[in-house]
């Protein structure tokens, strides 16, 4: 029997086995680390990962996930939270709390108040979450790049004539959330959020093997659509999140409404939400994508390109002044 951290919290705590590297023949990791890699090689294998997350029933899949993720039967939780940890890599070290009372309690977590530091630069848009950059760059007219090969619209990401004009010639980051990151995204800047436009659509993982393959993605996709106005400069920019499988629910924080499947509108939402920068916004129930829309004039900093990770609170867009 591996031994364990010391239970803390009463019954709702979350105890983890401690591998003791040199316990017995074989350190009791060894096999644990095997079975992960194998089991890792085969899901990196791009074919093989497309079918597994998207040959499934995902609309129904995604709302039995939203209803399990809830359960907070202690073996539930626990074996549920240990097999997440075991395919993806989890790190719950800049978290506020260490014990969670359901899966849905663990990917929605809070972090530690110093565990992001915001960009101060007034001129710095800031990323608003932790991601993976998965495309960037200038607008070409009203065409942005999903993948190699495949592009779409301001007009199909938006669904919006007006909004798709105001951001022509702009600038734009998609930013991949993974499931084992910090799922909450903030206020890339001291802002108004005027409107909330919620887009039905489908459940399509938006990982890279099915963003290189269903063309249109983004935009087949269940989303929200974030209308904000910078506080100094005026200047619009929009924050899309993109739900997908597993994930097809989008909780703001100024807005007493979930966004997923079973939402029956209004689709377009007036709101005037003033945030600072770096304030919370809402989160993700699991892991997903950004994009990052600015108008022509804002520039990207050289450390946000295609594979770069990003920090929420670091610096994304250079913006113009007024």
């Amino acid at each position: 029997m591996l031994p364990t951290r010391r239970r803390r919290g009463g019954t709702g705590s979350k105890v983890f086995p401690r591998i003791v590297p040199g316990a017995g023949l074989r350190p009791p990791g060894c096999r644990f680390m095997n079975t992960r890699a194998l089991v890792g090689r085969l899901v990196r294998q791009e074919g093989v990962n497309f079918v597994l997350t998207n040959y499934v029933p995902r609309r129904l899949l995604t709302r039995f996930m939203g209803w399990f993720s809830r359960i907070e039967q202690p073996l539930v939780r626990d074996v549920s939270l240990n097999l997440w940890r075991f395919f993806a890599d989890v790190d719950l070290g800049d978290a506020k709390k260490l014990h969670f009372s359901s899966v849905h309690d663990c990917f929605t977590r809070e972090l530690r108040d110093d565990a992001r530091p915001i960009d101060s630069d007034p001129t710095a848009l800031v990323s608003p979450c932790d991601a993976i950059v998965g495309a960037s760059g200038h607008i070409d007219g009203a065409v942005l790049i999903q993948a190699k090969g495949l592009t779409f619209t301001l007009l199909e990401l938006l669904c919006d004539p007006a909004m798709t004009e105001a951001f022509r010639d702009g600038q734009y980051v998609t930013l991949r959330l993974t499931s084992g990151m910090y799922h909450r995204f903030h206020a890339p800047h001291d802002c108004r959020v005027e409107q909330v436009t919620y887009i039905a659509g489908d459940t399509w993982n938006v990982n890279p093997s099915a963003v290189k393959r269903v063309d249109k993605l983004f935009c087949k996709n269940e989303r929200a659509v974030l209308r904000a106005r910078l506080d100094a400069t005026h200047h619009m920019v929009c924050i899309v999140p993109i739900a997908a499988i597993l994930v097809a629910s989008i909780r703001l924080r100024f807005l007493d409404i979930l966004l997923h499947l079973a939402h029956e509108g209004p689709d377009v939402i007036q709101c005037n939400a003033p945030l600072v920068k770096g304030e919370e916004m809402g989160w993700f129930e699991h892991g997903s994508t950004i994009i990052v829309l600015a108008p022509s004039g804002f520039t990207l900093f050289d450390n946000v390109t295609p594979g770069s990770t990003l920090r929420m609170g670091q610096p994304l867009m250079r913006v113009p002044p007024m």
